[in-house]
């Protein structure tokens, strides 16, 4: 009965945290991550699967830093890089996060209006509600609020497990090709691959989640409770990830299907997997692209409020921070204009955002692991042997893999 009890309180101790790392986790799943894992679904079937493994470990590694730099100092990221590497360093970084950011963000609002398309819905007016709609919920509400509500949108990701199931996909040769890698040597599934990898972690995650860890007053004795929500956030999301592949696989790849964006792919699977399937679909990129137009010019603000000492949070009015605000409100103004723009090419924005995301992340990823194991920071939490050479080995591949992608995406706009 003792057992019993101490591990009852310690689930309602994990219940009582978790937030922030589930969270940033799945808001990873926005509408360019679907975009991504539909189009390397129906491109190239189970055989892609693989690489969500390695994703996941680099998810679990970059993301539990975070947390435990949250935990243990009580500031967000952006803080400790103004006080360790100066005003200038700080100042470039957060400029290019701003201006990644409002482009992620209109990428994002594209997949809304192309989610609610689906549905019979004009762009001019699901864009107008959804900067509306996201713009209460953070001005109207407290920390614990706006993290239910999150949390709720998390839920709705499980349409994509339903979507993945009504496909009835070959479940032995996809649990196969989890765990056996399958690689066809020709560049076009090497770049799908790297972009299944380089859409997992943005810089902004990283900027959030800490954010979000120090919003909550985590401390050095949630810590544990703090690295489990990391861990289960980095699996739930990349769950939803295979049976988004899974989905695309067993009904677009098996008919020779190919598509170039999310709502492509839902438009596709209606006669092949029944009209429910593509429904399913639709609502889960809706949710996924309000969820991350919330998230991402929250994270914004955070930020660059932070990397400044001008207070922030959802817990203050708007006359206690007015940077903070003013910053939420043009990142999600500047990020839905553009969809509003008759004719505006996209794929331009979409591409900019990835390759400022992957100029970023290499100075965002090495200040980290510069921070977290310098013993005045984090005392004895800094990493151990083990966790440095992985956390390396990530940051080197996930660094690679950026550059690779940024080359073979704005190659044919330069040639």
């Amino acid at each position: 009965m003792g057992i019993f009890k101490i591990n009852k309180r310690r689930i309602l101790l994990f219940l009582a945290i978790m937030g922030p790392g589930i969270i940033t986790a799945n808001v990873d799943n926005d509408a360019n991550g679907i975009a991504t894992y539909s189009v390397a679904g129906a491109h190239y079937g189970y055989s892609i699967i693989w690489v969500l493994l390695l994703v996941t470990i680099a998810l679990i590694v970059v993301q539990e830093m975070c947390s435990r730099m949250g935990c243990i100092t009580g500031k967000g990221l952006a803080d400790l890089i103004r006080e360790n590497f100066g005003v200038k360093y700080t100042l470039i970084i957060m400029a290019v996060l701003f201006i990644a950011n409002i482009a992620n963000t209109t990428g994002d609002f594209a997949g809304l209006a192309a989610g609610a398309e689906l549905f019979g819905i004009n762009k001019y007016i699901t864009i107008p509600v959804g900067v509306i709609l996201t713009w209460f919920l953070v001005l109207k509400s407290d920390y614990k609020k706006v993290e239910k509500v999150f949390l709720y949108a998390c839920l709705i990701y499980i349409t994509y497990i339903f979507a993945g199931f009504l496909a009835h996909p070959d479940w032995k040769e996809a649990v196969a090709r989890t765990f056996v890698p399958k690689v066809d040597y020709n560049m076009d599934f090497i770049i799908t691959a790297i972009a299944v990898v380089g859409t997992t972690i943005a810089p902004w995650m990283q900027f959030y989640q800490q954010s979000a860890v120090r919003d909550k007053g985590l401390g050095e004795k949630q810590y544990i409770y703090s690295k489990w929500d990391t861990i289960i956030g980095s699996f739930t999301t990349n769950i939803v990830a295979f049976f988004i592949i899974v989905a695309c696989a067993a009904t677009l790849f098996l008919h020779g299907i190919r598509v170039e964006s999310a709502e492509d792919a839902a438009q596709a699977l209606a006669p092949l997997a029944g009209n429910f399937c593509k429904i399913l679909f639709g609502i889960g990129l809706v949710n996924a692209a309000l969820f991350s137009v919330a998230i991402i010019p929250l994270s914004t603000a955070y930020a660059i409020c932070e990397a400044f000492g001008l207070e922030s949070g959802v817990d203050t009015r708007f006359r206690e921070a007015p940077a903070f605000y003013i910053i939420y409100a043009l990142t999600l103004i500047l990020g839905a204009a553009p969809i509003l723009i008759p004719n505006l090419n996209l794929i331009t924005i979409m591409v900019l955002s990835q390759a400022l995301n992957g100029i970023l992340l290499p100075f965002i990823l090495i200040a980290m692991l510069l921070l977290i194991n310098n013993k005045k920071i984090m005392g004895k939490w800094t990493n151990s042997s083990l966790f440095n050479t992985i956390s390396w080995i990530t940051a080197v591949v996930l660094i690679g893999a950026t550059l690779i992608l940024i080359y073979y995406s704005i190659a044919p706009m330069i040639h």
